[in-house]
């Protein structure tokens, strides 16, 4: 049988966050255009297989400061969840799977889902 973990409220809302955060900085960098600074479109069909790129108007300033604001906030919640003080009570093997556990922890079917969400 496999171990179950008795996460901490404040790891597994960390990670949460960590989650979505993740989530919202890919959303937000796949709208994004292509270049941080504007740029000229390219072609390019020398290497491997051909690269294109429309021109790019580059990032509003409202644009990178939201990008930044989601990476320091994820780097944030990355050092708060893999230093938190759980980790020093599981050792060796126990300890990456237990990791791996708190990654899947917000998708487990066992947990309570609220009225309403179901």
């Amino acid at each position: 049988m496999a171990t179950t973990y008795d996460f901490p409220s404040d790891l597994l809302a960390g990670q949460e966050e960590l989650h979505q955060v993740r989530a919202e900085l890919s959303a937000l960098l796949k709208r994004l255009p292509w270049s941080v600074e504007p740029l000229d479109g390219f072609s390019d069909d020398n290497g491997w297989r051909k690269v294109e790129r429309p021109a790019s108007p580059g990032w509003s300033a409202d644009e990178q400061a939201e990008v930044e604001k989601l990476r320091q906030r994820e780097r944030e919640l990355a050092v708060f969840v893999s230093t938190h003080r759980y980790w020093s009570q599981i050792t060796g093997p126990d300890q990456v799977t237990a990791r791996s556990e708190l990654k899947r922890a917000h998708s487990a079917p066992d947990r309570e889902t609220p009225p309403g969400d179901a």
